[in-house]
Formats: C-alpha cells, structure tokens, sequence
C-alpha cells in the first residue's frame, strides 16, 4: 500500500488555490510547534548541488544552527509526493533549531517541481514502482550529506513525512550506516533489503491507529521482517488518527481518511525528540 500514489490529495498541504485563511491556518499550525524552539538560534542556509550515481542532477538544502560550535548530529529529511517544497524546508528549520544540522534531500531531481495533484502522482509513482531506484537516489542523498563538515558522522539519522516516511524506511532496507529512521504516517510494508545490506538503523514508525491507508496485512508484514531481521523498532499508534495526522492543510481538502490531528502531529514530533535522545546519546 502506498497511499501517496494512489490516493492523490492525501498529502498535498498547500495546493495551488488556497483561500487565505487556510494559509493562515497552515502557518499558524507550524508556527505553534516551532514556538517552543530555542529563539536564539541564528540559521545557516545553503543550496546544495549533488548527484546520484548515474549523474542525474539533484538539490538539497542544508540548514543549521551557527551558535552550536563544532560537528553535531545530522538529520535528513526526505520530502513528500509534492517534492522539495517549503514545507520540507520548514521541517529541516525545526530541526536545526533544535541543535541538528538537517539536510532535506531531493528525490525527484533538480528543477523538478510537480504543481498538481496528477503531476504529484506521476513523480511518487516513477519510485513508488522502482524501489532501487528511490533506495539509489536517497542514498546518494545521504553520501552528500556525509561531506558536511559540521555533521558527525557517526551520528545520522533520517525521518520523512507520507512518501518519505516510506523513504526512509527503503534507507534502512539499504543498509546505510543509520543511528535510526522516522517513518511519519508512511506506506509500510515488506520489501526485500538490498543485496547484502543488513538493516543497521533503529526504526520508528508513527502511524495513525485508524487511518483506513494502513492495511493489516501490510503493517504485520513490515513488523515481521523488523523482527526477522533484529532491528530495534517502536510502531505507535495515535488513538483517532487517520492519515496525514501532522498535515495542517489537509482538512480543506474534505478527504475521507485524511484528517489534521494537532495532538497527534505535536505528540509524533515528541516521540521522535526522544527517539534522537536515545539514538545520539554519546
């Protein structure tokens, strides 16, 4: 199950066409969970140009914060369906905020910037439908991330939101060299790790406990190859989430299924403060 491929307005939060009061609304939304952020942060951004292995052109960005001297731990964010948007880049803000250096990655490739839903749903299904394609891509998002000189690399980890929620869970299946992954309400399920690779990171996977997108089956799948293969996993439910839970600007798309949960998103964002506790404890 891959929500975000085939169900094409779940998680697109600002669409072209929004009044301004559900702009407002969004704004509002982010702004309260980076509220109770440091306010002394002083942010450093910058645009990076990288490749994959087979040369296609991508663009990140990086941001952190420039008052925390010396390496610290890294995050990359992978983006969802719409690509490398605003949206990601606010999450990565977050996160230097709070002392990381954040890397949000690009997936799609540089200039690459689907503006519709079926544009949305074109992009999510070229890696939805190749796997080692999406795992090709994100790795050498991560491998461009390793160049950093403010990243420790001993201590990576990497989260995403809805297509990359999945993302980051193909990441693990790689192999990369992960302290752990963040899976937001992403399409879980089994799929083979890459040959060779041993699935390295620790996985938290924060899902809605009613949204109708998670198959049984396909969540007890992905929960038996966590267990087969010895990785140290959580899967949360949050009580009367259905998907797409810390997406403020869902609700004016009157989906079924899809629905803005303001505790959900501020509990998952917690949960996974914690996780990066434990996960990057020297």
């Amino acid at each position: 199950m891959q929500l975000w491929a085939t169900q094409p307005s779940i998680c697109v939060s600002m669409q072209s066409g929004f009044s301004s009061l559900k702009m407002k609304l969004i704004t509002t939304t982010m702004l309260s969970l980076i509220a109770s952020m440091p306010v002394s942060a002083s942010l450093v951004t910058q645009t990076i140009d990288y490749a994959d292995e087979k040369g296609t052109p991508l663009q990140g960005y990086v941001v952190y914060d420039d008052t925390v001297s010396g390496p610290r731990p890294g995050v990359l964010v992978i983006h969802d369906w719409r690509g490398l948007t605003d949206s990601t880049k606010t999450r990565a803000d977050m996160l230097a905020k709070l002392g990381y250096i954040a890397f949000a990655a690009d997936i799609y490739g540089k200039g690459v910037h689907p503006q519709s839903v079926p544009e949305y749903g074109k992009q999510a299904g070229i890696y939805k439908n190749d796997r080692a394609l999406y795992r090709d891509r994100a790795r050498a998002a991560y491998q461009t991330f390793l160049k950093q000189p403010l990243v420790d690399s001993s201590r990576i980890a990497a989260i995403g939101y809805c297509f990359g929620g999945t993302g980051v869970v193909e990441m693990a299946r790689d192999g990369l060299d992960l302290k752990g992954v963040v899976s937001f309400h992403g399409g879980l399920d089994s799929r083979p790790l890459s040959p060779g690779a041993v699935i390295k990171a620790k996985v938290l996977a924060l899902c809605g406990a009613d949204d109708p997108f998670e198959k049984p089956e396909d969540m007890k799948a992905f929960e038996q190859q966590l267990r087969e293969n010895q990785v140290d996993y959580e899967i949360v439910y949050y009580g009367h989430a259905v998907h797409a839970f810390t997406d403020p600007g869902v609700d004016a798309l009157h989906l079924d299924g899809a629905k803005y949960n303001a505790a959900a998103d501020k509990r998952s964002w917690q949960a996974m403060r914690d996780f990066f506790d434990e996960i990057f404890a020297k």
